[in-house]
């Protein structure tokens, strides 16, 4: 049976995405208004009954001085990627969204479904990096391979879809590695077990030091903004503006009152940590993160670890992403403290599809990676 996409109302686009239960929060109309310098569009895919079947919020990015654009679905689209099988159930899902996105002038697309593909334990990366067995997950046996995820790739890249790039680091874009704690079926006593000696350590030691984990409120959001740019400086990032969490508040929680959650960790008044949290459906997320570089011995940021997850397991959850990670295991590498300190968790090591592109006019296309290269 053949589908169509066709441009929907954020309504419908929110309506798909209640059926499946989650899907990323990079996936919801509302992030369009987040992503103010692109262009965006819910698009559906519907069957022949004009059933909506499938959903993807597209952000179009226009080449400079050219009305051609790239369109970019992050961490979408979301569809029945378990029911490609074969080239032409492949074809059936992108063709249409393709076709769809060159009538709006697109000449690229750039997409990263949710696939997973391969997954480690907690135990298997701390035994891979005690013994010294792998210096990266690519090259440590996964606890699990998702066949169909790996299917998925292979069909992909016989359509003509070019690969993430395997550069060390993060690259552009959104992370293929993330690294998630199973909610599902789990006691909160169940969850704080699975944490290791540290991590329960360190989170009695904050509560015991009086250290206090709250919600704030949108008032709040400077003072999480001076404590983020802080961390930005000493981390050697550079920061967002405070009107992009602004944004992302409104938008976010204008959608849907418990999408998004400001915490913050203080001690005696004084502001030691702070997180935004994100929820659709069945996935929270850990998505911006900011702390002091003092009294860290009270351990602020694994109490306030520990309130997401407690409140994502409390909201009926059955994931708790704390984001990106790369695939290093080598201690010497300085992305290792990423993954080290998110291992404390006792979840594990998630590798997604990664993001793949589509030329449709190969000339346009590579003008534009040359312009992204060097801004």
């Amino acid at each position: 049976m053949s589908l169509t996409v066709r441009t929907i109302t954020a309504d419908e686009h929110l309506a798909f995405v209640a059926s499946r239960g989650s899907a990323s929060f990079l996936q919801v109309p509302s992030w369009g208004q987040v992503k103010k310098e692109w262009r965006s569009e819910s698009i559906g895919w519907c069957d022949a009954d004009g059933k909506i079947v499938g959903a993807g919020l597209v952000l179009y990015r226009q080449i400079p001085k050219v009305k051609r654009y790239l369109a970019y679905l992050p961490e979408g689209p979301v569809l029945a990627w378990e029911d490609v099988t074969d080239a032409a159930s492949l074809r059936r899902l992108l063709d249409p969204m393709v076709a769809h996105l060159k009538s709006r002038k697109a000449f690229g697309v750039r997409m990263g479904p949710m696939v997973v593909t391969r997954r480690w334990s907690s135990e298997t990366i701390k035994a891979a990096v005690k013994d010294g067995q792998a210096t990266k997950l690519q090259a440590l046996t996964p606890d699990v391979v998702d066949p169909a995820g790996q299917k998925v790739a292979e069909l992909m890249r016989a359509a003509g879809w070019i690969p993430p790039s395997t550069t060390a680091g993060f690259a552009a874009g959104q992370p293929q590695y993330v690294f998630q704690v199973p909610l599902a079926g789990r006691t909160r006593e169940d969850l704080l077990a699975g944490f290791n000696q540290q991590w329960r350590r360190n989170i009695k030691k904050a509560d015991k030091a009086g250290v206090e984990v709250t919600e704030g409120t949108e008032a709040d959001l400077p003072a999480f903004h001076a404590l983020y740019t802080h961390t930005a400086e000493r981390d050697h990032f550079t920061p967002r503006p405070l009107s992009y969490f602004q944004t992302m508040m409104r938008a976010l929680s204008s959608e849907d009152p418990e999408r998004f959650k400001l915490y913050l960790a203080k001690h005696e008044g004084e502001l030691l940590a702070s997180t935004i949290w994100i929820r659709v459906g069945g996935h929270a997320w850990y998505s911006y993160g900011a702390s002091a570089s003092h009294k860290r011995e009270l351990q602020p940021s694994n109490a306030i670890q520990w309130r997401m997850l407690s409140d994502a397991h409390e909201a009926g959850a059955a994931v708790y992403d704390l984001r990106g990670i790369t695939d290093t295991l080598d201690p010497a590498d300085p992305h290792f403290g990423l993954i080290q300190f998110k291992l404390g968790t006792g979840g594990q090591a998630v590798e997604y599809l990664g993001e793949w592109d589509l030329p449709i006019n190969a000339l346009l296309f590579q003008a534009f990676r040359l312009y992204l290269a060097k801004r």
